[in-house]
């Protein structure tokens, strides 16, 4: 066994059991590493915010993919083997750049559910809120080409800008939220949707307030459990212990820590700094 190193400010471990890496513009990929640990409740995990960039769906693509490579960098440190990058931009802009340069590694991206969505519509109508860069990307095209038009299901696409820039405040509730969040819910039922994809990981943190302004019928689709279920496939090992959660922040601390607390397999676990 290689003895415990210093990177960062952060303990890390060059150990000899390889963990899952999961990683996130900020607090939004809480909701995929709940998933995760629900999954695979004796993998060991390691989770990095990005706080101190967030939120990428609003930044230029070139700063996104840099900084998934110095991501990527620490957690293959820390002993990922596997990565999941639970953030839909991220995966959009970044993901075959980041297999590219670690074709070692095994990573799992997370992008809008538009065949999940298509497979449940009753009325071929569906939306998918997003960041602006994810609402722009080729990518979302391609889903809604390879998905969608082949079977005459129309797609609203939604930008959201701003949405998860508040989520990251801390703002789960309340005037501030409804204010962001009235006039997109507006657009998205005056498209006489029946589904909604939250197309992105943050979102999941606010579905209760999404389905106050759109209403009970309108189903919202979340992509955590799927993702969750492809990373079990792609380990393709048996867990081996000690399990265990470390949840990294780039940035300030208080609103990771309050939505740590909210994740039900996750309450006790400290955020660390991660200064990169």
């Amino acid at each position: 066994m290689i003895a415990a190193a210093r990177l960062h400010g952060v303990n890390t471990a060059i150990a000899s059991t390889p963990c899952i890496g999961v990683f996130d513009s900020g607090v939004g990929g809480l909701s995929v590493l709940d998933a995760l640990r629900r999954r695979l409740p004796h993998a060991p995990l390691v989770y990095v915010g990005d706080v101190a960039y967030a939120p990428y769906g609003e930044r230029h693509p070139e700063q996104v993919v840099d900084r998934c490579k110095h991501i990527v960098e620490r957690l293959a440190a820390l002993g990922a083997r596997v990565i999941v990058v639970a953030c839909n931009t991220a995966t959009v802009l970044g993901i075959a750049a980041m297999r590219q340069r670690w074709p070692a590694l095994r990573f799992v991206g997370v992008e809008p559910g538009v065949k999940p969505a298509v497979a449940v519509t009753r009325t071929k109508r569906i939306a998918v809120m997003a960041t602006p860069a994810t609402a722009a990307s080729a990518r979302l095209r391609h889903l809604i080409e390879a998905f969608a038009s082949g079977v005459h299901v129309h797609v609203h696409v939604q930008p959201c800008p701003g949405l998860a820039a508040t989520i990251e405040r801390g703002v789960h509730s309340g005037p501030e939220l409804t204010a962001v969040l009235a006039p997109l819910c507006d657009s998205i039922r005056a498209a006489q949707v029946d589904t909604v994809v939250l197309g992105c990981t943050h979102y999941p943190f606010v579905a209760d307030a999404i389905r106050a302004q759109l209403g009970n019928e309108i189903r919202l689709i979340d992509t955590a459990v799927p993702v969750a279920e492809r990373v079990a496939v792609v380990r393709g090992h048996p867990d081996a212990g000690p399990a265990s959660v470390r949840v990294l922040s780039t940035g300030a601390m208080g609103a990771m820590s309050s939505l740590v607390q909210r994740c039900s397999t996750l309450r006790g676990v400290c955020v660390e700094h991660l200064p990169i």
